[in-house]
């Protein structure tokens, strides 16, 4: 159970922003990942976990009114915030401007369409993620060098990305994404700690991107990867063989039959394609890319 001091704090957030959110007319709609955070507790969490400090330029996608936004001020050098929502931009802008803070700069755009540049200034990521993003704006994220990142996804969506090879949530995700970063598990966070309530969990995961990439030397590389992993996938309780043969398109075929004539004439293949892509690790997806590379048309 939550102590009275969390109780305490969690109102008076709450409080805080359905005032703010009234007295701009604001009804936000879940339906569009307007869920935001009323939960002082969980909010203080999430900014430990960043371990802010004055030397640190942070990016926050999704900043909403400024539930994280401001109270990260307090203690970073900068804050960008990029809030694609017209009217939420322009509430958090005049609370910025009320409150005299000089160290947040609000950009109004869609964070999937704004120039990488944008990001590179930023050595840390804070933010609880429009849900409908998740996806492309962490792979955007992974394209800059950043240290860390703090983010909070759907529960199902966390679950997915940290899932180990053989685990029911074992994905393409998983495997896009384990050399890319590291990533590590924080806290939960209930439908109860958000207006409106989303009908699901949340999660708090940190990323620490992996340096040096031994693994893809160029990006052709790790299009190819990319490719058999979007291939094998979605059928990954198939042998990995027939996997390919479904997925053909994938790799530039219409024909089953030539397909399926490359992969059985290639003797080093037979260990791969025999196993289900659920129990193949991305170790040994990747070894299978670069034997299989010289047949992939597209």
């Amino acid at each position: 159970m939550k102590s009275n001091e969390e109780n305490i704090n969690k109102n008076s957030l709450a409080n805080e922003t359905k005032i703010i959110l009234q007295k701009h007319g604001i009804r936000l709609n879940k339906n569009l990942g307007q869920n935001y955070l009323i939960d002082d507790f969980k909010r203080k969490k999430i900014i430990n976990f960043a371990e802010i400090s004055k030397r640190d330029t942070i990016l926050e996608v999704g900043p909403g009114i400024g539930t994280l936004t401001i109270e990260m001020s307090k203690s970073a050098k900068k804050i960008i915030a990029i809030e694609q929502d017209n009217k939420i931009f322009k509430i958090l802008s005049e609370r910025v401007k009320d409150e005299e803070i000089d160290n947040i700069e609000i950009i109004n755009e869609d964070a999937l369409n704004v120039d990488i540049s944008i990001f590179s200034e930023c050595n840390k990521i804070v933010s609880n993620l429009p849900y409908q993003i998740s996806s492309p704006i962490t792979f955007k994220f992974l394209e800059f060098d950043f240290d860390l990142a703090i983010l909070m996804y759907q529960k199902e969506f966390a679950n997915r990305m940290i899932a180990k090879t053989g685990e029911k949530n074992y994905s393409r995700l998983s495997a896009m994404l384990h050399f890319k970063t590291d990533i590590k598990f924080l806290d939960n966070v209930s439908p109860q700690s958000f207006i409106p309530q989303p009908k699901i969990y949340s999660s708090v995961i940190k990323l620490t991107p992996i340096k040096n990439e031994k693994y893809f030397l160029n990006m052709e590389n790790e299009r190819d990867y990319s490719k058999i992993c979007k291939a094998i996938f979605p059928h990954k309780n198939k042998k990995i063989r027939n996997a390919l043969i479904d997925s053909r398109n994938i790799l530039g075929y219409n024909d089953k039959k030539s397909l399926k004539c490359l992969l059985d004439s290639n003797s080093s293949l037979e260990p791969f394609l025999a196993k289900r892509a659920a129990k193949t690790s991305p170790e040994e997806i990747l070894e299978l890319t670069n034997l299989i590379k010289p047949i992939i048309k597209l």
